[in-house]
């Protein structure tokens, strides 16, 4: 039986209760059904998905994605996957600093929002060096070794198999390659914890359900940010997957860290 805290939330390391079921959220679900309730969660959301992105968090997002995209330190003429890459904010970066003779891999398991990414990436101008690609983040059709950079913003929370999708990652990045995970994490400064529960629990809830007219998916969205591992699990799991010389790097007190490791 899963164990709970004083709050009645799931403690962390639940979801390791039975093999056969996976957090969505609070709920436990078949590991099958996961998947599908996280396409329809993303499908509710994908036309407001931006402007919510800068209404939850007052536009600091624009932050975290300008510092992964200086610590995976792309240069002109390599190769970048971008995982689970939504509307195309870290691909768009990649874009224009691997430049004309660099190529960059927009891939998203939801068709609505990689649609979203592609015409903004368009409507910016960026359309030379950027394919794009539905693919599951645990089974990449590509092949071993073919990537410099290999990202994943604000999705490795959502996989249902998130050892499977960082060995893809490894795989798929060249010997020397980074390995990039930009994710909700959790607050590492005393206090910060109780303040950021209420917001979540609070605030975003209700923006869902007056701005975007879906509460039920934030709410989901909260939920599964406590959910996920926190920033020395993460890590090891990195590890685990076979990356070396990982680590990381708190944002905004830790609500948000940036994790890299490297293909040995």
């Amino acid at each position: 039986m899963a164990q709970h805290d004083e709050t009645g939330r799931p403690r962390r390391d639940a979801s390791g209760d039975d093999p056969d079921t996976i957090d969505f959220g609070y709920e436990r679900v078949a590991r099958g059904e996961k998947q599908r309730r996280v396409g329809a969660v993303f499908d509710s959301v994908a036309d407001n998905y931006d402007l919510m992105n800068d209404l939850m968090s007052m536009g600091i997002h624009r932050a975290w994605k300008h510092f992964t995209l200086e610590l995976a330190a792309v240069r002109p003429g390599e190769r970048v996957l971008d995982l689970a890459g939504g509307t195309g904010d870290l691909a768009t970066g990649f874009a224009r600093r691997a430049g004309p003779d660099g190529r960059v891999l927009l891939s998203d398991i939801n068709p609505a929002m990689l649609a979203h990414g592609r015409d903004r990436l368009i409507d910016a101008g960026i359309v030379d060096n950027v394919d794009y690609c539905l693919a599951n983040a645990e089974r990449l059709p590509f092949a071993d070794d073919t990537f410099d950079c290999v990202s994943i913003g604000f999705g490795l929370r959502n996989v249902t198999d998130k050892p499977a999708a960082l060995a893809e990652m490894r795989r798929v990045t060249r010997p020397g390659g980074r390995a990039i995970v930009l994710e909700f994490s959790k607050p590492a400064v005393p206090g910060l914890d109780k303040l950021y529960d209420i917001y979540s629990f609070s605030v975003l809830p209700w923006l869902g359900r007056n701005v975007a007219g879906d509460e039920a998916s934030y709410r989901y969205l909260a939920e599964s940010i406590r959910m996920h591992p926190d920033q020395d699990t993460l890590r090891e799991m990195m590890r685990t997957a076979g990356l070396v010389r990982c680590g990381y790097h708190n944002l905004t007190g830790g609500i948000v860290a940036v994790h890299r490791g490297y293909s040995p």
